[in-house]
């Protein structure tokens, strides 16, 4: 499982990387509206926290594939590194990806809603598609399943496309999405904490650290005593 961290606030991935194995950052033109910031400022503010070697996915904003190509090219030379771009899979979105592919860029295709989707996506040359699991849910349909289906495609045609599950709010979502066979998942701050977090933890430490300042010096660590 590759496990991505989906938000623009350099801090929050700060954090968040000094305790997760997280493979890299996530972000759209939401997330990063909700900064305030110039764009390229935090885009490479984003950068120089992970590093060049972590993935970055960045998503365009124009509607024709040639103005989404020309924006593809912009973040390349502006930011570097392991970078993704993210594109739509609208009818101009896949004609960019089918531009981009023989270019050498990496593609994240996105806001994927149906298996046929992301199939005629992974075809086209995306390196991972981005199925929407709590949007799918809040609508009636079935996030996971979708991601299920979308495995069982890309397995029966031997598509090395990988699955990158996204649009999350809890926990359960994000371990339903891992069993339907997502290669990675890109979870928010918040849900990427719910995963670690859980009461009978936090009661087994207690009751270990009890039990061993019963015997031993209180606030000392193993290598401590004698």
């Amino acid at each position: 499982m590759i496990y991505l961290l989906d938000t623009a606030n350099p801090e929050l991935i700060r954090k968040a990387h000094e305790i997760y194995p997280l493979a890299g950052v996530t972000t759209n033109p939401t997330i990063i509206a909700r900064e305030k910031n110039e764009f390229l400022k935090i885009i490479q503010a984003i950068r120089a926290v992970i590093g060049a070697e972590r993935m970055l996915h960045v998503q365009v904003v124009g509607r024709e594939a040639e103005r989404m190509a020309r924006e593809a090219e912009y973040l390349a030379g502006s930011v570097g590194g392991d970078l993704y771009i993210k594109i739509p899979v609208t009818p101009e979105g896949l004609k960019a990806i089918k531009l981009l592919k023989p270019r050498g860029f990496k593609l994240t295709a996105t806001a994927v809603f149906t298996p046929q989707q992301a199939l005629l996506a992974a075809v086209a040359g995306a390196d991972f598609v981005a199925p929407y699991v709590n949007r799918l849910d809040n609508s009636g349909g079935d996030g996971a399943q979708v991601v299920a289906a979308i495995r069982k495609l890309f397995d029966s045609y031997g598509l090395p496309t990988r699955i990158l599950a996204a649009s999350f709010k809890n926990a359960r979502q994000v371990h339903e999405a891992a069993l339907s066979g997502a290669h990675a998942v890109t979870v928010n701050p918040e849900t990427l904490d719910a995963l670690l977090q859980h009461p009978l933890t936090d009661w087994s430490v207690e009751q270990f650290i009890r039990d061993w300042e019963g015997v031993y010096a209180k606030g000392k660590c193993t290598d401590e005593v004698k």
